[in-house]
């Protein structure tokens, strides 16, 4: 599946820290559970592509190319 491939699968999605002192992303859907475990660092760059993502969505859904610098108001 693509990243711009429609699904109807439904999942949860649970983000927090372990006693190990990693970031853990925890995803469970139709009957599976998907526990994804990132050192602090690793979680701060998935934190900037998710916050770049978003801005480039922002961007495609006002009318934008969602590439260069976003738009100062």
């Amino acid at each position: 599946m693509g990243i711009n491939k429609e699904s109807d699968i439904a999942a949860n999605l649970q983000i927090g820290p372990t006693d190990q002192g990693m970031v853990r992303i925890y995803v469970e859907a139709e009957g599976f559970e998907l526990p994804l475990d990132f050192d602090p660092e690793e979680a701060e760059e998935i934190a900037e592509e998710l916050r770049a993502a978003a801005e480039a969505a922002r961007e495609m859904r006002a009318g934008g190319s969602g590439k260069g610098k976003p738009r100062r108001r």
